[in-house]
């Protein structure tokens, strides 16, 4: 039987602990409000931009001339996956699920005979994948000390899979983040981005919360004076959108997850309090009981 001292401190500690994940849920609530805001102010932006990418892509498809970055290589050997996660844990499954999806497609295309990369957005997957799949990992990015993402942010990601394209280094580019659908629920999204001919029809977003009402892929867009000129500074900004809008809504979903993890384990610790109490009372009481014996035992005995 554990010494009421010992139960003393374990109480004590449970407490301290209890006070700390209630004000990490406080803060989380609190960044939750903003980071939703932001996710979704920017996605009927991203979600047009992509449908207008889509469009335009098969528009160009028999155009051999048309850029690479819309309608692709011609190929689909090699493929890069960009995964976004958290740079922080204590948010229950939301880094684990995003990783076990991106590493099992992984694994997919490679049992087909598929070259596969991996480009890992965020600190936690960083270290998921340099554990399990160092060797296909093609380069990583962490916003560790950042107060916000920043659109310049996924720009500059943007820039580094564009450049790894035009080296050769892939022909097709999959993003893949967790969806924020809800407080308590949040998916694992998949998001074209070269080639963009499969636009926002392969993005699963619309179906579950039915908030995006697009323009058909099949739209005829007229450009002028020219659409060399346009596309050329389009696709690399459709990218950066794209991006951007996975990294607010990884961002809004790892609060609303980091929330309920410190709700539940708030909850938890307040169980694990009333049984040591409870605990630490029969102990107590147990410990008077046999003082009481003992006394009255020895004044017999006289």
């Amino acid at each position: 039987m554990p010494s009421l001292k010992s139960l003393r401190n374990r109480i004590a500690s449970v407490k301290s602990t209890q006070k700390i994940t209630k004000a990490m849920k406080m803060v989380a609530a609190a960044k939750l409000r903003r980071a939703q805001s932001q996710a979704e102010s920017a996605q009927p932006y991203a979600t047009r931009m992509a449908a207008m990418m889509a469009a335009l892509a098969q528009g160009a498809a028999d155009n051999p001339n048309a850029p690479k970055l819309l309608v692709g290589t011609g190929s689909t050997q090699r493929h890069l996956i960009v995964v976004v996660t958290a740079d922080r844990g204590l948010a229950g499954p939301f880094n684990a699920s995003i990783s076990r999806a991106a590493k099992a497609k992984a694994r997919a295309l490679i049992a087909e005979g598929k070259s596969v990369r991996i480009f890992a957005v965020g600190r936690k997957g960083r270290d998921s994948f340099r554990r399990d799949m160092a060797d296909i990992m093609m380069g990583d990015v962490n916003f560790v000390g950042k107060k916000a993402v920043e659109f310049k942010d996924a720009e500059a990601i943007a820039a580094r899979i564009i450049a790894a394209f035009d080296a050769g280094d892939f022909d097709v580019c999959t993003l893949m983040f967790n969806r924020f659908v809800s407080i308590m629920v949040q998916t694992v999204a998949e998001t074209p981005l070269i080639p963009a001919a499969g636009g926002p029809a392969n993005d699963n977003h619309r179906a579950e919360s039915g908030r995006d009402q697009v323009p058909s892929a099949s739209a005829d867009y007229e450009i002028e004076p020219d659409d060399g000129s346009l596309l050329e500074r389009l696709l690399p900004r459709n990218l950066a959108v794209q991006i951007y809008r996975a990294l607010l809504e990884s961002s809004a979903g790892f609060y609303a997850s980091q929330m309920t993890a410190m709700d539940g384990a708030t909850r938890n610790a307040g169980d694990m309090i009333n049984r040591l109490t409870m605990n630490y009372n029969r102990t107590r009481q147990a410990n008077i009981t046999r003082e009481l014996i003992e006394i009255i035992s020895g004044a017999e005995a006289l």
